[in-house]
């Protein structure tokens, strides 16, 4: 299991990126909103969803959840 987070600014095209914490393109801490442990990133894109229906996993620690 990993713990995972969001980055509660958007990117530039408007999607929330979700990402493990051991990711080596992390956001400031004060733009991370914790999303908990979870055995995949869907679980994590799922709970990002929640509060930013327009999110994306991260391109590099995230890929399988990575669709923009």
């Amino acid at each position: 299991m990993a713990r995972y987070l969001v980055n509660t600014n958007p990117q530039p095209t408007g999607e929330h990126e979700v990402h493990t914490y051991t990711c080596s393109y992390l956001p400031a801490v004060q733009n991370r909103k914790d999303l908990g442990e979870f055995a995949t990133c869907h679980g994590a894109l799922a709970e990002a969803k929640k509060t930013y229906p327009n999110s994306d996993g991260c391109y590099y620690c995230c890929p399988d959840c990575h669709k923009k």
